[in-house]
């Protein structure tokens, strides 16, 4: 009986990863994103760099801290946010910090790394689809923050 009970736990756990893999969380607006990562940065004191590898269809891949700075900012280098998303081999990726002022709005220092986060992307053939700020409850899209001109 005990040896059946460990037989039937395996396969149960087999049909739990896999379909862990099929329904993998889609990443579809920046409301997603804020979902998925407000709950690690919500009180922290000093500003934390994230970085989502999505697969082909916006499929959440993993999240991973790529810098951790101060209050006031944080220091980010393309090397360190790319490094994750070549080694999930992730279609995308999708960039998130958060502002311990509470204040969502991106800074222009905030749209300027954007920027050069998404050419270094462009040469990679990693996209930036996007780059959520969070804020105090609150969360800004700079893709849609800044519309076209993005």
């Amino acid at each position: 009986a005990a040896r059946g009970a460990r037989i039937a736990a395996a396969f149960e756990l087999g049909r739990r990863a896999v379909d862990a893999t099929y329904r993998r969380e889609t990443l579809g607006r920046a409301e997603d994103v804020y979902r998925c990562v407000a709950p690690r940065v919500a009180g922290l004191a000093q500003e934390v760099f994230i970085v989502i590898g999505v697969d082909i269809r916006n499929g959440l891949l993993d999240i991973v801290e790529v810098a951790r700075g101060n209050v006031a900012g944080v220091e980010v280098h393309p090397r360190e946010v790319f490094r994750p998303l070549v080694r999930m081999a992730a279609a995308g990726g999708v960039l998130v910090h958060n502002h311990p002022s509470g204040d969502a709005t991106p800074s222009l220092e905030d749209v300027e790394l954007t920027r050069r986060l998404r050419e270094v992307g462009t040469l990679l053939g990693i996209p930036i689809i996007d780059h959520v700020v969070i804020g105090d409850r609150q969360f800004r899209s700079i893709a849609e923050w800044l519309g076209a001109e993005f």
